[in-house]
């Protein structure tokens, strides 16, 4: 098989020179879309809490400072092996609101924290 001109000469010579996404590209296809991940800046979250023990009563009030809501839910750990941990109910802590959170053991607590969630 003879080509009949020059220039049919070239674009074989492309075609088969070229790597297939590049020839792809040249016989007029349009390029797929470049998947970028752009790193996006992490937006502050979470209430500022504030855990307080006293007895068998702990006590956590939570200040939600950012636009999102944080649902906001306080862990009781019991002094005494046989006295049962407990996790509290989760609460919505909404834009600049406060909310109470309350715990308690039969005995002495030995330890309270909050938990946060999106």
């Amino acid at each position: 098989m003879r080509p009949s001109s020059p220039a049919v000469l070239a674009a074989l010579t492309l075609l088969i020179a070229l790597p297939y996404g590049a020839a792809s590209h040249a016989a007029g296809e349009a390029k797929p879309p470049h998947a970028r991940v752009e790193a996006a800046e992490p937006r502050p979250f979470g209430s500022e809490c504030r855990t307080s023990v006293e007895g068998s009563d702990a006590v956590a009030y939570c200040h939600n400072p950012f636009p999102e809501t944080d649902r906001v839910r306080l862990h009781v750990e019991c002094d005494q092996w046989w006295d049962i941990d407990s996790d509290g109910v989760s609460v919505e802590a909404g834009p600049a609101q406060t909310v109470r959170l309350t715990g308690r053991c039969w005995k002495g607590v030995r330890s309270a924290w909050v938990s946060h969630q999106k």
